[in-house]
């Protein structure tokens, strides 16, 4: 096959069902199996289907390969997770982050400390709401070159400007490095900014 009978796609494929029963959507998990993608986000019966393009894939990669680095660079235990189906039948409620988290010794958690989300297509789902009720403490939403972080305080989403987990990771230098022409590249840079004595 010629590489120009190759379709890419620089958008993200999302579907979104209504009416959806816990049963249903358990049905369609079965199916799926370990398949990565779509990428499912449930909640209250609203069922939405994503297939990422590969910008948005590269862009989620990209930053968990600068978040890792970090880590090792700063001696903080972190165990990637990637994207953990989370789901509660009672709140219903679930999802597939683009990369999560557990910080510290992995010791079987339930749930990860950090979600990353990458907004390359805004699907239909509040997302905050599906995290909120899966109990995940901390999420990052990453857009258009920017990352927001997002941090559960007693029931309610606050914003913050640094990590809870990872205060010490500068956010806007990690995104400085992102438009790199290779994972390689990206962490190439990140490693030099992160060793340079700033003044």
């Amino acid at each position: 096959m010629e590489d120009d009978e190759i379709e890419t796609r620089h958008d993200d494929e999302i579907v979104t069902l209504r009416g959806v029963s816990w049963r249903e959507l358990e049905h369609r998990l079965a199916i799926k199996d370990d398949a990565p993608v779509p990428r499912i986000a449930y909640l209250d019966g609203v069922l939405e289907l994503m297939s990422p393009s590969v910008d948005h894939e590269r862009a989620k990669s990209n930053i968990g390969a600068l978040v890792e680095f970090y880590a090792l660079d700063a001696n903080i235990e972190i165990s990637s997770v990637g994207s953990w189906l989370l789901k509660n039948k009672r709140r219903r409620v679930g999802c597939e982050p683009d990369e999560c988290y557990i910080i510290g010794p992995y010791g079987r958690r339930k749930r990860p400390h950090l979600a990353i989300e990458v907004i390359h297509t805004s699907g239909s789902i509040n997302k905050l709401e599906v995290y909120e009720r899966l109990d995940v403490p901390e999420v990052w939403f990453w857009k258009r070159g920017k990352i927001v972080v997002h941090v559960l305080r007693k029931g309610a989403w606050a914003t913050a400007r640094r990590s809870g987990f990872l205060p010490g990771l500068d956010l806007d230098l990690l995104c400085s490095c992102l438009d790199r022409p290779s994972t390689t590249a990206a962490i190439r840079a990140f490693r030099d900014a992160l060793r340079t004595p700033h003044a």
